[in-house]
């Protein structure tokens, strides 16, 4: 296990709480990427196949952990798309 990948993914995933929380809270898109979310995720798949296939170890779950926040960010992108808030 490289002690300092496992270090990069938790910087990297510390900000996707927040992106989250931000995105769920406001109902807008504003300053999102689709495209830069999607990338992302692509990342952290593309990273979790290469450990299940030459590298398995314990930073497989900051690759999945991390892919699971970017997933759910793109979901809360696409209801705030659709649905976006009313103008009660």
């Amino acid at each position: 296990m490289s002690i300092f990948e496992a270090v990069m993914l938790v910087c990297f995933g510390s900000a996707w709480p927040l992106s989250i929380y931000k995105s769920y809270t406001s109902r807008s898109n504003k300053g999102k990427s689709e495209a830069f979310l999607w990338v992302i995720l692509a990342g952290y798949l593309s990273g979790s196949i290469h450990k299940l296939l030459y590298s398995f170890d314990a930073v497989l779950s900051l690759y999945l952990l991390n892919a699971a926040m970017v997933a759910l960010d793109i979901g809360i992108y696409y209801k705030n798309r659709w649905f976006p808030p009313s103008d009660d």
